[in-house]
């Protein structure tokens, strides 16, 4: 079926991200998988590529894009080469949406200019040791200094992607104790400078998947925060979080549908290539079969992603809409991986082939952004169950 929700704007974008991949990225991914992130210079040339700048304003140097689908497209086109931009969705998926949004014009011209062109990276640091997907019981505490000019950030984070390359990182504190009433109040959000005295990256974590993006533990031992790096109100971040929530799973949906159909690419030339029993594995019904099962799969997820990209881009994409899209799509590409790894039979499971990487990298879809449980329980309440 001929696809609408992409324009010619959208596909020259499209190409030109294809041939950046092959030169920039296609050459040098293994390197990247065994140092375990991308390099920094590659983040400049991402910078100067206009990747970063595609959705901030044309007066701090961006594009001014407000469509998400530029966005959708380099997830595509990563997910078709089978590799990935390292860390830098984080940058531009996560916390652009707050910088934009909540930040002063102060802060917008601090900081949305070194954005754009890769000198300031950044990460986003919500989840602790021990609290998972439960936010509101975060330990870490900003207290504001007795002459008002600075928080004290105390308490660690961990599972932060971008972690160890980021030179700003939204931390989430509680600048004021939760209540029997209001668990989630009392939270806000610090622009922490990494070079910051205190601030300390702990362990760079070895991950199944979604090898080059760096993610490590963090820590803050009285670490001084100026309030001008304060990012929105006191005490309103779950709100700022929850916010972000629908666009922030779009975007994992558009991951897992995209590994999805790249999956079946992947599978479809191995079995067109290799023989057995002197015949290709492609002309076995059961090759055939299984391969038109996982073609109809993703194309059900393709038809969930487009119409939930359209929704986004019309500002009418809601939380549930969004966790329906995230569920579907991540729940089906895994039995689609799977199904395109066994074709691969022992070869399959070799990291060497991208299948492999592609079923290591696809299972966290399952669990960051909110677990699939979690997924489910808001679908359901918008049921009114």
């Amino acid at each position: 079926m001929r696809r609408t929700v992409f324009n010619e704007d959208h596909e020259a974008f499209r190409e030109t991200i294809r041939d950046f991949i092959a030169a920039e990225v296609v050459p040098y991914y293994e390197e990247w998988r065994e140092a375990g992130q991308a390099p920094r210079a590659f983040y400049k040339k991402l910078g100067e590529l206009g990747i970063f700048g595609i959705e901030v304003p044309e007066e701090y140097g961006g594009a001014g894009e407000t469509s998400f689908k530029f966005n959708a497209i380099i997830t595509e086109e990563t997910a078709r080469a089978g590799v990935s931009f390292g860390g830098s969705s984080v940058h531009t998926a996560l916390c652009l949406p707050y910088l934009l949004k909540y930040a002063t014009e102060e802060q917008k011209r601090r900081w949305l200019p070194p954005f754009v062109s890769g000198d300031m990276m950044t990460a986003i640091a919500m989840t602790e040791p021990g609290t998972g997907s439960d936010l509101a019981g975060m330990k870490t505490t900003a207290k504001l200094s007795e002459d008002g000019t600075h928080y004290v950030l105390n308490g660690a984070k961990t599972f932060i992607t971008g972690g160890v390359l980021a030179d700003r990182v939204l931390v989430c504190a509680r600048t004021a104790p939760a209540t029997p009433e209001d668990r989630r109040g009392g939270i806000s959000i610090l622009v922490v400078d990494t070079r910051s005295e205190g601030y300390a990256v702990g362990r760079k974590l070895e991950k199944l998947g979604l090898k080059t993006s760096d993610t490590a533990e963090l820590s803050f031992t009285d670490v001084k925060v100026p309030v001008e790096d304060l990012l929105g109100e006191e005490g309103r971040a779950f709100e700022y979080l929850t916010h972000n929530l629908p666009q922030e799973r779009l975007g994992i949906a558009v991951g897992a549908y995209a590994q999805a159909a790249a999956a079946v690419e992947f599978a479809k030339a191995y079995v067109t290539d290799r023989t057995i029993f002197g015949k290709s594995v492609a002309s076995f019904q059961n090759t055939k079969f299984t391969l038109a099962d996982c073609k109809a799969e993703v194309d059900a997820m393709q038809a969930v992603v487009d119409r939930a990209l359209e929704a986004h881009d019309a500002g009418e994409l809601t939380a549930a809409d969004a966790a329906s899209a995230k569920l579907f799509t991540t729940e089906r590409a895994a039995v689609v991986i799977d199904k395109c790894l066994q074709l691969h039979g022992g070869y399959g499971y070799m990291m060497e082939y991208p299948i492999a990487r592609l079923y290591a990298d696809t299972r966290v879809t399952r669990i960051y952004g909110g677990t699939s449980e979690v997924m489910r329980s808001i679908v359901a309440k918008s049921m009114g169950l």
